[in-house]
């Protein structure tokens, strides 16, 4: 290899901007490498690394359309640079021309396509993939098999991934991790916690997939207690598990854990914290009852995204402080950062537990006029509950009337439940049975809570007969309230009390300080 060749290569590695690959790519066609399959892969390359950027895009189309006889590796990484730039259907059919030019693609083609199926959301295409990949041979390449099995997974059929996780010779950590996350997409999370038992080595990536599993499917005490068991090894855990576990004592209401994985944050020395565990921190604070620190934490953040102001306006408006969140969500505007339909959910939220109905209907106008944000049936479902509770209920049902051939059966029904709430506060006995008339309609699983509601708004109304009249209707058709249930954490112990049930170890003890207390209130009136 030539001087000139080697110093041509070594510009093409060296690229940190489309400005000097065009100018090493330049060097390629005076050293007379244009037809070099390894130069050309090392544009191409360039042009897979940089995400997001149409030019590189564009121009690596251009050098491969100049290829007479492309290779393999020059396929796979136009594959790959369409797939950094989410065009998937473009990575799709560059994979189709490699087929029709006869070329057979390795153990890097097929996972490159099997993610893009998965993300184009292609099943018969990628089950088309695994029966070429069969005939290859190449199933029982680790790469492909936890490829197939992942898209397996995104598409919720974890009986066609366990079947090629059977077929692996050879199993390594990452195939575990696949299963476990399979599995707990589903909610199946006891498989998920046997493939977690049975995997022979657990890393990092398993240990985060069980974790994250159980907070998916609101295990949040396992998910806590599987954490602990994680610190008696030597394993440290990265940004996802402390996302998981916050979002577990979130949850929980788990002020005190919280509280110490902050500490324990600052003493790994991820200070400053990285955007997305600042919001979960903040976030676990507003939902454990801590507003202060929320508030403090957020006003220490050199940067905010969107979802971290998401966070902190739901969080003034879940502890009723809308005039606080709608003067966030100003700031947000002013400091530029563009609102999203999660952003409105939160302030109408804010609205609604407030009483601000103009405000909220304000808000929803500039969604769409200034934001062009077409609202979803969140936002119509909020819009609902903040009419209704601010007494204006022909204007709700206007609105559940107007859209209800947009909505699907449990939407419609989540809108009408909100209704007949804000008609039973109000005392609104007609507009309240015509409510639970639509929500026993249109929900095929009877719920307590409709018939709890309308037998306490007959009974504040003194309408006793009609009251018993429910009570005798749930009886007859088996329908049990739903006890009550609270959690409360002493020195990071969460405990959990349900309505009636006398399994709790201390209960003798609890029972006997409610009796001290309630003969401390009866000597004290």
């Amino acid at each position: 290899m030539s001087s000139s060749t080697k110093r041509c290569l070594v510009l093409l590695e060296k690229c940190k901007s489309m400005k000097h690959l065009k100018q090493a790519h330049a060097q390629v066609f005076t050293t007379g490498l244009e037809n070099n399959t390894f130069a050309l892969s090392r544009v191409l390359a360039f042009c897979s690394s940089h995400k997001h950027h149409h030019e590189s895009l564009t121009y690596a189309c251009r050098v491969f359309e100049q290829i007479q006889n492309p290779t393999v590796c020059i396929y796979n990484t136009l594959i790959k640079a369409f797939l950094v730039n989410n065009k998937f259907k473009s990575a799709l059919q560059v994979f189709v021309k490699m087929l029709q030019s006869e070329l057979k693609p390795d153990n890097y083609t097929i996972p490159y396509v099997l993610k893009a199926c998965g993300t184009f959301h292609d099943c018969s295409f990628g089950k088309m993939i695994h029966g070429y990949s069969s005939k290859l041979g190449l199933v029982f390449d680790i790469y492909v098999g936890n490829s197939l099995m992942a898209m397996y997974c995104v598409f919720g059929d974890v009986v066609a991934a366990r079947y090629v996780f059977d077929e692996i010779p050879s199993l390594n950590v990452v195939s575990w991790s696949v299963m476990i996350s399979g599995y707990a997409k589903v909610g199946d999370v006891d498989s998920a916690r046997l493939f977690f038992d049975e995997a022979p080595e657990k890393d990092k990536g398993i240990w985060g997939a069980m974790i994250s599993g159980y907070v998916q499917n609101s295990c949040f005490k396992e998910s806590l207690y599987l954490f602990r068991l994680m610190q008696l090894t030597d394993i440290v855990p990265d940004e996802s598990i402390f996302v998981s576990i916050l979002s577990a004592c979130a949850h929980l209401g788990a002020l005190e854990i919280g509280v110490w994985i902050h500490q324990h944050l600052n003493q790994l020395k991820l200070v400053p914290l990285s955007v997305r565990l600042s919001t979960s921190l903040l976030d676990m604070y507003a939902k454990c009852g801590n507003l202060e620190l929320a508030k403090r934490l957020f006003d220490s953040m050199n940067m905010r995204d969107v979802v971290c102001w998401n966070a902190m306006i739901s969080g003034m408006a879940m502890h009723g402080d809308g005039k606080g969140a709608l003067k966030l969500f100003y700031d947000m505007e002013k400091v530029g950062v563009k609102p999203d339909d999660i952003t409105f959910i939160a302030v109408f939220t804010a609205c609604s537990y407030s009483g601000m109905a103009y405000e909220g209907l304000m808000l929803l106008d500039k969604m769409c006029s200034v934001y062009n944000i077409v609202p979803k049936s969140e936002h119509y479902g909020c819009l609902v509950d903040l009419l209704s509770r601010a007494g204006l209920f022909e204007e709700a049902m206007v609105m559940i009337r107007k859209i209800t051939n947009s909505w699907n059966g449990s939407e419609e029904t989540l809108a009408w439940r909100a209704f007949l709430s804000a008609c039973c506060n109000h005392g609104e006995t007609q507009l309240a049975e015509l409510a639970a008339e639509k929500v026993l309609q249109l929900d095929n699983h009877i719920h307590s809570g409709v018939y709890v509601l309308l037998s306490n708004l007959y009974a504040a109304s003194g309408k006793h007969s009609d009251a018993r009249r429910v009570r005798d209707m749930m009886k007859i058709k088996g329908t049990n309230k739903a006890p009550g249930c609270s959690s409360v954490e002493i020195d990071g112990v969460i405990s959990e009390f349900i309505a009636g049930e006398k399994t709790h170890p201390q209960m003798e003890e609890i029972h006997s300080v409610l009796k001290k207390m309630h003969m401390q209130l009866d000597y004290n009136q």
